[in-house]
């Protein structure tokens, strides 16, 4: 499943949507094609510790508004906040781990196990619109992935900018900044605060394998209302890290 998106990413890496490849007879389209994780978020970890799987409690993003955007960092902060929102408040994240790698990302909204999930969709995309083996999600450009409040946008702006000021004759790529924080955690995560003083920080982490196309999805509760946010980043199968997934 990996290669296939990834594969598809390349030519459609700024799309509304990643389509691959299907017969014309192919079924309707089935979340549980776009991922087989969703069991992650659910687990505890004696469970996920049998499938090989480790955790890193990030700690808590702090939503201001409540309007959450996905993206890579560093090529596309800006991309538009999500259509569903939360209530403003601090929620945690965690990092679900296996082959060395960051193989997903959730925030927590909301005690319980998800009933159902739905496809994370920004303005202009229509989840029912999707077709089999077609996902929406964001692309990834500098092998990072996010989770932050649209909000904290004008905080990065904010920082980018002092950066600048400070070193007006370099070209001061926003990674300068953050590196010293990533390398605190081996390169693979940070929580960083762009303003000092400021609510509103976000939430790094390697994207699995690196740059691609990864989906994001909602896990709801029976009422509708999110209890989990969860990005795939395809580098197991079925909530278990004890066997790499085959290529194709």
């Amino acid at each position: 499943m990996r290669n296939r998106i990834k594969q598809a990413a390349v030519a459609l890496l700024c799309a509304a949507a990643v389509h691959l490849p299907v017969p014309a007879s192919a079924a309707a389209w089935d979340i549980s094609k776009a991922s087989s994780n969703f069991d992650l978020v659910s687990l505890d970890d004696a469970a996920l510790a049998e499938r090989k799987i480790t955790t890193v409690k990030m700690g808590d993003v702090q939503l201001t508004s409540g309007r959450i955007i996905a993206a890579d960092p560093l090529a596309q902060p800006d991309r538009p906040a999500f259509v569903r929102t939360v209530p403003p408040g601090n929620y945690p994240v965690t990092l679900y781990q296996a082959f060395g790698r960051v193989a997903a990302a959730s925030m927590r909204f909301g005690d319980g196990k998800p009933v159902r999930w739905e496809m994370a969709a920004i303005p202009g995309q229509d989840p029912a619109s999707l077709k089999d083996d077609e996902i929406f999600g964001y692309p990834v450009d500098a092998g990072l992935g996010s989770y932050m409040d649209a909000d904290t946008l004008k905080l990065l702006e904010e920082r980018a900018e002092t950066a600048q000021a400070a070193k007006p004759d370099e070209d001061v790529n926003y990674y300068d900044i953050i590196a010293p924080e990533l390398d605190a955690n081996g390169g693979r995560y940070a929580l960083h605060s762009p303003v000092s003083g400021k609510p509103g920080n976000v939430a790094i982490f390697w994207s699995g394998w690196g740059d691609g196309f990864y989906p994001v999805f909602w896990g709801l509760a029976e009422d509708g209302h999110p209890l989990v946010m969860l990005t795939d980043f395809y580098v197991i199968e079925n909530s278990d890290g004890r066997k790499e997934p085959v290529a194709q």
